[in-house]
């Protein structure tokens, strides 16, 4: 009976200690891909694009000729809404990889998810951030097409 016994346990321990490896290789696997995520979102009509790395960082910033009729604060202001809407669609992007990997129901999954959501909230408006009045609409001075 003890011979049994002893056999189960070392069964139970291979069992485990496979199931760790396979989720620690699916963290790992999930790590390397999030890593490479990026974002993108067009603002105005597509007159300013943006791309965010996995961070939220910057990575890319294209402007056409048509932000040249905008005042210097609306363009900022346009290009800051752009790169909050890249950020927000990062979550999505991350999303599917947790699905692929870890799964979206670990608890290692659900820690990712909540820093996406986290720091990159979906924007009210990206595209037509309001001044301190709430009353500025910039893009009626974005001319359409090129």
């Amino acid at each position: 009976m003890l011979g049994r016994d002893l056999d189960g346990a070392q069964e139970w321990v291979r069992s485990w200690t496979a199931q760790v490896s396979a989720r620690a290789a699916a963290a790992t696997e999930l790590s390397d891909r999030v890593a490479t995520v990026t974002a993108s979102a067009t603002g105005a009509d597509g007159a300013v694009r943006v791309t965010v790395a996995s961070s939220g960082v910057l990575t890319a910033l294209e402007l056409d000729d048509r932000v040249q009729r905008l005042t210097a604060t609306a363009l900022a202001r346009l290009i800051m809404g752009t790169i909050a809407k890249a950020q927000s669609r990062l979550a999505g992007e991350v999303t599917s990889l947790v699905r692929e990997t870890v799964g979206v129901e670990s608890e290692t999954g659900q820690a990712v998810l909540e820093s996406y959501v986290r720091r990159f909230p979906e924007p009210q408006d990206p595209t037509d951030p309001p001044d301190e009045a709430g009353t500025d609409d910039y893009r009626r001075d974005v001319p359409r097409g090129r």
